[in-house]
């Protein structure tokens, strides 16, 4: 053990298990740790690292603004933030942004704008609940934590609050007795459930939730925390399926590296967040409000089709190979089940120099949207050679 990690368990609260690595750098899509070793990266800091490391451009837009404005509070206009959210509007067709700092605030702005739109129209309490999925993740912070639909995240934190319930993922039957109880104000759902592994639903399923949120009045939320930003090929996952939401949830890869998370809302709701109904110190800060405008504004036709691209390649090269049963997800967001245990699997491709992460029983694969041809070969070679051991 490290001088750094016999500090980090001695002052860092022990919420992680850590690998027994630490990076000091980074270029392109490989990270360097403290002994020289090179890793490529193929989960890109959980989806957050858009552009990998040392991208000159993302750099020069953090530095710039650091240097010019680092923060005031949202008591005044920022330029930073208002281009953002006219750059994330543009592009969406959603007409508001509310700006946090992770993907579990952009998810308690979406519950809180649902319930008020309930409220607003039929009084307070009449309809308060949200429906989601199991299996799905949507935070850690209490009330994401009740709307995840996981077992496991509902121990030792209660009592959690009220007005969530979730139905089976797929199965649009359920879903529609679900909306229809008369008590619902919004649905949320993952296009993929990325924590709960990579498992995508149908367009049907989706065009099914999407006609009965209309027919019913209830907000239809996507949660594009991991799907957004450029992650499936698409600016946001939900534009693959031809429909458009009321309310869009996303963090991680907006900034390519900083704290930012995004409630964006659409025409029906666009009005209804008003004055100190809601709040946040740093969402909009300047500083990730640039940061996240060097990424987004990069992610043009061309590059979202070579993300598409380089999934297809890892499909072709991990698809049908030795070790491997199946794959899901949708983009550069996979998850590749095998005959190996996917803890195991992951130690032993970080050994090999290849840094990936887990998704339940599969093997999860979110590199840097921009990880070169080269890097991307050497990655899928090496972890072809593990699955054949």
């Amino acid at each position: 053990m490290t001088l750094i990690q016999q500090q980090d368990a001695e002052y860092i609260a022990s919420t992680y298990s850590r690998f027994p690595v630490t990076f000091v750098s980074g270029e392109g899509a490989t990270l360097t740790d403290e002994s020289g070793s090179k890793y490529i990266d193929m989960g890109s800091g959980i989806a957050v690292n858009s552009f990998g490391y040392g991208d000159q451009e993302w750099v020069a837009a953090v530095a710039q603004q650091a240097a010019t404005l680092p923060h005031v509070s949202n008591l005044y206009y920022t330029t930073p933030q208002v281009k953002l959210a006219k750059e994330l509007c543009t592009r969406t067709g959603m007409k508001k942004v509310f700006f946090g700092n992770s993907g579990a605030e952009a998810n308690e702005c979406a519950i809180k704008v649902a319930r008020k739109y309930a409220a607003d129209k039929h009084g307070e309490n009449v309809k308060p609940v949200i429906i989601t999925l199991e299996n799905s993740f949507h935070g850690r912070t209490l009330a994401t934590l009740a709307a995840t639909g996981q077992d496991v995240f509902h121990h030792t934190f209660g009592p959690f609050p009220q007005g969530f319930r979730h139905v089976p993922a797929g199965d649009a039957a359920a879903l529609q007795t679900a909306l229809e109880a008369g008590d619902v104000c919004g649905l949320l759902i993952e296009t993929v459930q990325g924590e709960g592994g990579v498992n995508c639903l149908t367009p049907e399923y989706i065009k099914a939730a999407y006609d009965l949120c209309n027919q019913n009045d209830i907000l239809l939320m996507i949660d594009e925390v991991q799907t957004g930003n450029g992650r499936t090929g698409k600016l946001f996952s939900y534009q693959n399926f031809g429909i458009m939401p009321d309310v869009v949830t996303t963090a991680k890869g907006l900034a390519g590296g900083l704290p930012m998370g995004a409630c964006l809302m659409g025409v029906k709701v666009q009005d209804t967040m008003t004055p100190s109904s809601h709040g946040s110190t740093f969402g909009g800060n300047p500083v990730c409000a640039a940061a996240a405008l060097s990424v987004i504004t990069r992610m043009t036709d061309d590059f979202l089709l070579e993300v598409t691209q380089k999934g297809e390649y890892i499909l072709s090269q991990l698809g049908g190979a030795q070790g491997v049963l199946s794959i899901s997800g949708s983009g550069l967001m996979l998850g590749i089940e095998t005959t190996k245990n996917a803890g195991e699997l992951v130690r032993a491709l970080l050994h090999r120099g290849v840094v990936t992460l887990t998704a339940k029983n599969k093997l999860r694969l979110l590199p840097p949207l921009s990880i070169s041809w080269v890097e991307l070969e050497i990655a899928c070679n090496i972890i072809k050679e593990e699955l054949a051991k």
